[in-house]
């Protein structure tokens, strides 16, 4: 069975810093472009990041650009997303998906986790 699983949310206080990581079982991450998406609240969900599979080709959005890296540890099947300079409006559920396309959106990932709650508050 093919799983993916978010690890490393929690409550941080503005400014603070957390590292995501995302681990799978049954398949190989490092054939896979990794996502991280995130959804709040009342909002849709919005890719966060992705890498590549053969070159490690990463990008971000706008919102977390300069903030948050992407990077993957194909020996131990986990890609990671380290959040520094953390806002509130980065509070959401943070998924990591895999998929064959480079993409911000979610449309090409076939493969979601359950998902790991981040909550930026005083």
């Amino acid at each position: 069975q093919l799983q993916l699983v978010e690890s490393g949310g929690g409550l941080v206080q503005p400014g603070g810093s957390l590292r995501l990581s995302c681990g799978a079982s049954g398949f190989t991450l490092d054939y896979y472009t990794i996502g991280w998406f995130r959804q709040a609240p009342g909002k849709e969900r919005e890719g966060v990041s992705y890498i590549s599979s053969k070159y490690s080709t990463t990008n971000y959005a706008d919102s977390v650009k300069g903030r948050f890296t992407i990077s993957r540890d194909n020996a131990k099947n986990t890609v990671y997303l380290q959040m520094n300079s953390l806002k509130p409006e980065d509070t959401a559920v943070y998924y990591c998906a895999a998929g064959s396309r480079w993409s911000l959106s979610p449309l090409p990932y076939n493969y979601w986790g359950q998902g790991t709650q981040v909550t930026v508050s005083l």
